[in-house]
């Protein structure tokens, strides 16, 4: 059983900061490649970012890239997605989940554990 659980959502300011913590359940956290997805009202749930199982390699949606890093600390088996310049598009619920591979796709149907998602309001 792998459980995800985020945190470190809220509000902030157009131009602020947020970190966003993922925690994972699981002995095999390192094998496999986790992402990071977004939803906001009304919208589809969409890619923001993937890291590889060993945080070799990262991917970044275009809208995000330059902004946002996604990081991974295989020992805590923790992913972080640090979000700079923040706007108020970004205001979504974020999402963790674990690839079914071990490099990170773009969709949803690539990953098969979900958290439970953590809110993030950009304030114009």
């Amino acid at each position: 059983q792998v459980q995800l659980v985020e945190s470190g959502g809220g509000l902030v300011q157009t131009g602020g900061s947020l970190r966003l913590s993922c925690a994972a359940s699981g002995r095999t956290f390192s094998s496999y490649a986790m992402g990071w997805f977004r939803q906001a009202p009304g919208k589809e749930r969409e890619f923001v970012s993937g890291i590889s199982w060993g945080g070799g390699s990262t991917s970044y949606a275009d809208s995000v890239k330059g902004r946002f890093t996604c990081s991974r600390d295989n020992a805590k088996n923790m992913v972080y997605l640090q979000m700079n310049s923040l706007k108020p598009e970004d205001t979504a619920v974020y999402y963790c989940a674990r690839s079914k591979l071990a490099r990170p796709g773009m969709g949803t149907y690539e990953y098969d554990y979900w958290g439970q998602g953590t809110q993030v309001t950009v304030s114009s």
